[in-house]
């Protein structure tokens, strides 16, 4: 499975999906990552936060931003250098996140690609940032 060439990007060009946040999907992110923080998996401590309740992990929604850079623009032989966040908000459990990555820089001679990378619910961003990966040259055979 291919995704796109460096050739096939253009500046502008985006691509998103949605995610619901689900108590599922908190509880394996902990599991996974190893980040039990109570806010996360304690309804009756998150109540006593300023959250008023669980949230979802910060880097939930970075996870996100890669399934959109891995699987759709630019897709899969897509290599993540770097990428910068900036959590503005709290995702709480049932939110709806978009999650859009735009392509900002195209770098021919090295083949990178930048892109802003954005997480919002309900039209208010809760995550922001910067990501910076490698597209696959098309072959010169094709």
């Amino acid at each position: 499975m291919q995704g796109l060439y460096f050739e096939d990007l253009s500046v502008g060009q985006s691509a998103e999906t949605t995610k619901i946040v689900g108590a599922a999907d908190v509880e394996a992110f902990a599991a996974v990552s190893g980040d039990t923080n109570p806010v996360h998996l304690d309804e009756d401590y998150a109540r006593t936060t300023p959250f008023q309740g669980r949230i979802a992990h910060g880097m939930l929604s970075a996870a996100y931003i890669s399934a959109v850079l891995g699987t759709k623009l630019p897709g899969p032989g897509a290599i993540y250098l770097t990428q910068s966040l900036r959590f503005r908000r709290p995702v709480k459990i049932g939110d709806p996140v978009v999650t859009r990555v735009t392509v900002q820089a195209l770098d021919e001679r090295r083949g990178y690609v930048t892109l802003a990378t954005l997480c919002q619910v309900d039209g208010k961003t809760v995550v922001d940032g910067e990501a910076v990966v490698v597209a696959p040259r098309r072959p010169k055979d094709a």
